[in-house]
C-alpha cells in the first residue's frame, strides 16, 4: 500500500471521529442528563433502596458535593496533629539537603581534579568520611527528638493506668473511614420520619415544573425548586448546550407510579428520596434552525429516577439530587 493510500485514509479516519465528536450525546438529555447527581445528607454514599417501582435499587453518584470518607490529612484535624503529620516531610527534607550538599562537595572535587572524595583514596580517609556522615546524622535526630518534643502538647492523663472496664470496641461499621479507630464517637442514626399526601404532591408538582424550567432554560425558576449544587450540575449542562448550539425541551411530563424509597431526618433537615416512573417527550433543537437533532419532537419514552428532596424546618421542598434505577 502506498503512502499516499495511508495518508488518504489517516485523513477518512479522522473526519469520521470528528464528526462523532461532534454529534451531541443527547440519548439522555433532560435534567440531569440521565447521570446521578446531587446530595442525600449522611445517605450520600450509599445508594438508594429499591421499591415496587424500582426492584432494582438505584445507582451511586457519578456528581456529588456529599460527605466522603474521612482522610488521615483532613481539616478536623486539630493543629498538634497537623504539625505531627507535617514534621516527617521536615525531617526528609533536612536530610536530603545534607545529602545534596555532600553529594556537591563530591562533585565538586571530581571537577576540581582531586577525585570524587579528594581525600578518600585511602582507607582511613574512607572510614574518616563515614565516620562523618554517622555523627551529622545523629546530631540530625537529636535535633528532630528535641524540637518534636517541645511542639508535642503534654497528654492529659499521662501515667494514668489504662482503664479497660467496661470497653467495648465499636464495630468495623462505626469505625471512621474503615481504618479502625477505636473509639470514634459513631454518628448519630437519622431519625425516619412520616410523610403526609401533601408532600407527595409537592413532588409530583416539582417533577414539572423543574422539567420545565429546564426546558426553558429559567434559572430563576431552577435556583427557587433545587438545591444551589443542583442548580450548579444543571447550569452546567445548560452552558454546554449553549456551546454546541442546540437547546433541550422536555414536555408532557407526567407521573406514571411512584413510592417512597427513604424519609429522614437531620437536624432541621428533612429527606425523602422518591422513586418515580413518568414519561415525557424529550428532544434537543438546533438554536439556528430549529430542527430536532436527537430525540423525538413526537415519541413518548419512560424514565425511572429517584428523586430527593429536603426541606428545612418550616421551608418548602427542593431538589437535592437525582439518581438512576439499577
Amino acid at each position: 500500500m502506498s503512502l499516499i493510500s495511508l495518508a488518504r485514509r489517516g485523513r477518512t479516519v479522522a473526519l469520521v471521529v470528528g464528526a462523532l465528536m461532534l454529534v451531541p450525546l443527547v440519548a439522555e438529555a433532560r435534567p440531569g442528563g440521565g447521570r446521578s447527581s446531587g446530595s442525600r445528607g449522611s445517605f450520600s454514599n450509599s445508594a438508594p433502596a429499591p421499591t415496587a417501582t424500582t426492584p432494582g435499587g438505584g445507582q451511586s453518584f457519578q456528581r456529588s458535593a456529599g460527605p466522603t470518607a474521612p482522610t488521615y490529612a483532613n481539616p478536623g484535624m486539630g493543629g498538634a496533629a497537623a504539625a505531627q503529620a507535617a514534621r516527617p516531610s521536615f525531617a526528609r527534607n533536612m536530610m536530603m539537603g545534607i545529602g545534596a550538599g555532600l553529594l556537591g562537595a563530591g562533585l565538586f572535587g571530581l571537577l576540581s581534579g582531586s577525585g570524587f572524595f579528594g581525600g578518600l583514596a585511602s582507607l582511613a580517609g574512607m572510614l574518616g568520611f563515614l565516620l562523618q556522615i554517622a555523627l551529622i546524622a545523629g546530631i540530625v535526630m537529636l535535633a528532630i527528638r528535641f524540637f518534636r518534643r517541645r511542639s508535642e502538647p503534654a497528654l492529659a492523663g499521662a501515667g494514668a493506668p489504662y482503664a479497660r472496664q467496661g470497653y467495648d470496641a465499636p464495630p468495623a461499621a462505626q469505625r471512621m473511614g474503615g481504618f479502625g479507630t477505636a473509639g470514634a464517637a459513631a454518628a448519630p442514626k437519622p431519625e425516619q420520619i412520616q410523610l403526609a399526601g401533601e408532600d407527595f404532591n409537592s413532588f409530583e408538582r416539582l417533577l414539572g415544573e423543574i422539567n420545565a424550567a429546564y426546558s426553558n432554560e429559567d434559572e430563576a425558576g431552577l435556583r427557587q425548586r433545587v438545591t444551589p449544587e443542583m442548580f450548579g450540575y444543571f447550569d452546567e449542562d445548560l452552558t454546554a448546550n449553549v456551546r454546541r448550539g442546540v437547546v433541550d425541551r422536555v414536555s408532557d411530563v407526567k407521573l406514571l407510579q411512584g413510592d417512597l424509597s427513604e424519609a429522614w431526618r437531620e437536624g432541621d433537615t428533612d429527606y425523602a428520596t422518591v422513586a418515580m416512573r413518568f414519561s415525557l417527550i424529550n428532544a434537543l433543537y438546533d438554536r439556528k434552525t430549529g430542527k430536532v437533532v436527537d430525540g423525538s419532537a413526537t415519541e413518548t419514552q419512560e424514565v425511572k429516577e429517584y428523586w430527593t428532596f429536603l426541606r428545612e424546618r418550616g421551608g418548602a421542598w427542593k431538589l437535592s439530587a437525582i439518581q438512576q434505577a439499577a
